[in-house]
């Protein structure tokens, strides 16, 4: 496996936003996925982990750094100061995490950070351009925010990779609108090797941990219909579809030899986020596909839970696992893979 500080210091941008370290071809490529990070926040009042964050990711870290892409979405902003852009009501949440803490996220190896996101605008323009300051520092790669960065491309065992996020409020590249999404993905098609889609969607909460049929809405609001977005985008061409949102997870599929993660919940959120139960299973999936083609070969999901302050820690009980796969079981019996009790994601002996 790579090491990610020397693939760093061989790399570069180029006007595209696309970063292309030096690597070998393999016959594999492996992608670890997470669902929200919001380190800790410094709003309506500070409330941070102990040692700078330094021990947040200290379960997860060995995962995390040894694939070849490693992706999360990025549940807030990275800056030191503004005014937030949101009410006082009981559901009006902002999240302002210290710039200082922005190497944290190189440290244990992420390459790119969805911004498509409800809370990337919780200090306007301000709070955005910090963090994605904060990000082109670390030297990872973001994207999501209408009129922003639309994609990135990055370069693994010499294939290039396209990401895109689409979010579903006003500032956000919206996957509510398919025009747009199609517009985007198609143009990765077209420049890239493999193609990858981040969204943030569905409803929230320990209730909303099924993916339904159809649309969902929340507080009003059109959230998406994300069976119809995630197999839109493969029959699009994109080759992997993970998604975060409803602040707990939800169940994984292969469809059309491709891999959809429908909501990986909650990875890296100690404080101002509902921890209780389901809502504090932390998952990360890490699977590996055919670099040439972008089938899906198998995977793994490593089991986390969280607590307050604290982060993600190994889940020993196996409550995570179960749950994944329970809910894949349920929800996708259609897939061309199934979870077992190990957490390993495997293809079906004969494909549905």
């Amino acid at each position: 496996m790579r090491n990610k500080g020397l693939a760093l210091a061989l790399s570069f941008i180029i006007y595209h936003f696309s970063f292309s370290p030096v690597r070998a071809q393999t016959d594999t490529l492996t992608i670890a996925m997470v669902g929200d990070v919001m380190m800790g926040t410094t709003y309506p009042s500070q409330m941070l982990p102990q040692n700078e964050g330094k021990d947040l990711f200290r379960d997860a870290a060995a995962i995390l750094r040894r694939a070849d892409l490693t992706l999360g979405n990025l549940e807030g902003t990275l800056c030191d100061g503004g005014r937030s852009t949101k009410g006082s009501g009981p559901n009006s949440y902002s999240f302002r995490t210290p710039t200082s803490f922005a190497p944290r996220l190189k440290e244990v190896g992420f390459d790119y950070m969805s911004m498509a996101n409800n809370h990337a605008n919780d200090f306007g323009q301000e709070g955005i351009e910090s963090t994605e300051r904060c990000l082109r520092e670390q030297g990872i790669l973001f994207s999501g925010i209408e009129g922003r960065v639309e994609s990135a491309v990055i370069e693994r065992s010499g294939k290039k990779i396209g990401l895109c996020a689409f979010g579903h409020n006003s500032y956000t590249l919206k996957h509510t609108d398919l025009k747009v999404v199609g517009r985007i993905v198609d143009d990765l098609v077209k420049r890239c090797d493999l193609v990858i889609v981040s969204f943030h969607g569905g409803a929230e909460g320990r209730t909303q941990s099924h993916l339904p049929q159809g649309g969902e809405t929340f507080l009003g609001e059109n959230r998406g219909s994300l069976r119809q977005l995630a197999h839109f985008c493969i029959d699009h061409g994109a080759d992997v579809v993970y998604g975060h949102g409803p602040h707990v997870l939800r169940c994984a599929e292969v469809y059309k030899g491709r891999f959809i993660a429908y909501s990986l919940g909650n990875f890296c959120t100690p404080y101002n986020v509902s921890l209780t139960g389901i809502s504090g299973y932390a998952p990360l999936v890490e699977i590996k596909i055919d670099p040439a083609t972008g089938r899906f070969l198998r995977g793994q999901v490593h089991p986390f839970i969280q607590t307050r302050g604290i982060g993600p820690r190994t889940d020993t009980t196996g409550a995570v696992i179960r749950q994944m796969k329970q809910l894949s079981d349920a929800d996708v019996p259609q897939s061309q893979a199934v979870i077992d009790a190990q957490g390993r994601i495997l293809l079906r002996a004969t494909p549905k």
